[in-house]
């Protein structure tokens, strides 16, 4: 399942991520659609609102369907033939659809039938590993593998907002399968729209944190057949929700299982390593550079650029066989972390199996 995700970015700088080519190959960012409603967050829960693409055909009779729209929904699908007067009161869960029952429940199946589909937007989500020995639960933060680039290849410290933006102009967010309606209440109002993210069985390398994951389109040519409701079929848009292995991830704080937290600590990567330090990945360099934009009062970045090569990704190796304490703090750590000269690569650790 999906719980909790993460989406901290800038209206602006959010769109700019999000851009893509049109069905005649023309560049485009997408527009917003009520840009006010949206509440950047480190720590995302269901009920709350989050940022979904979809086509523009949804909204404007005639448009070309490859468009695309930014919009805020609610997380947690609240059926258009709902019937109460408050969405609280829907008596079933549904922030989460399993895509092998689909079909099945008039909740998904309706708005899918409808071409609702939708992409959910984030930097990654949260999952909860158990620990068999203690009944602990350890947080994990799962997020698209990144490349460093040109912009993002230095682990220093970033200064000021110009360069904030241009690290997360190269940052790939996730991309997940979704199912929008829209309802209005018996009393009238504005309308609601609100979404459910598919989940599938999860990948080799997340099983042992969790059996279920959500749907991730896996690249550009995966969104557009996913939003492009007129062009493309809901039998062959399904064919796209399967589990993907292009995934990655690394240990959080607990700070992150309370949803009133809101910080940068909420993933900031865990020292793993006691006697050895840990050598950063292209993926948690980005990490870091990007959670330092949000620490306060940084000092002058002493760490020189790291090499590409020879860098361990984040894996499930990382695993761990039972939770370690928690540590308050998280820029505290990332400044540790930035300013090391020297480090060490890990030593693997064996997966905790549940």
């Amino acid at each position: 399942m999906c719980g909790r995700t993460s989406c901290h970015l800038p209206k602006d700088v959010l769109a700019r991520a999000c851009a893509y080519r049109d069905r005649q190959g023309r560049q485009r960012l997408p527009e917003w659609k009520d840009p006010d409603k949206y509440c950047p967050s480190y720590n995302k829960s269901p009920q709350s609102s989050s940022p979904v693409l979809l086509s523009r055909l949804h909204f404007e009779k005639g448009a070309d369907s490859s468009e695309r729209i930014i919009a805020p929904m609610r997380w947690g699908l609240v059926p258009s033939w709902f019937k109460e007067s408050d969405p609280s009161k829907l008596k079933f869960n549904t922030s989460n659809c399993r895509s092998d029952t689909i079909m099945e429940k008039r909740s998904f199946k309706v708005p899918l039938g409808k071409g609702r589909r939708c992409v959910v937007l984030a930097d990654g989500f949260y999952e909860w590993q158990r620990c068999q020995v203690t009944s602990q639960r350890q947080p994990y933060f799962i997020y698209f593998p990144q490349d460093k680039t040109e912009k993002s290849g230095s682990v220093g410290a970033v200064d000021g907002p110009e360069h904030w933006e241009k690290v997360w102009d190269n940052w790939r967010l996730l991309t997940m399968a979704g199912i929008f309606d829209c309802w209005e209440s018996p009393e009238g109002g504005d309308l609601l729209y609100s979404y459910t993210i598919i989940t599938v069985d999860s990948c080799k390398s997340l099983n042992d944190i969790h059996p279920r994951m959500p749907a991730i389109l896996d690249g550009e040519e995966e969104v557009s057949k996913w939003l492009d409701f007129g062009e493309v079929s809901t039998r062959e848009a399904l064919k796209l929700i399967h589990p993907t292995e292009n995934i990655t991830f690394h240990p959080v704080s607990r700070v992150v299982n309370n949803t009133r937290n809101n910080t940068a600590e909420c993933l900031a990567p865990l020292n793993l390593l006691v006697k050895k330090e840990l050598k950063a990945s292209g993926s948690s360099q980005k990490m870091m550079q990007w959670l330092a934009t949000k620490s306060p009062k940084k000092e002058e970045p002493k760490t020189p650029s790291k090499a590409e090569s020879d860098v361990p990704q984040w894996s499930s190796q990382f695993l761990q066989k039972s939770p370690l304490p928690t540590k308050r703090g998280g820029a505290g750590l990332l400044e540790r972390w930035l300013k090391q000269e020297k480090e060490e690569e890990p030593e693997a650790k064996r997966p905790h199996s549940q």
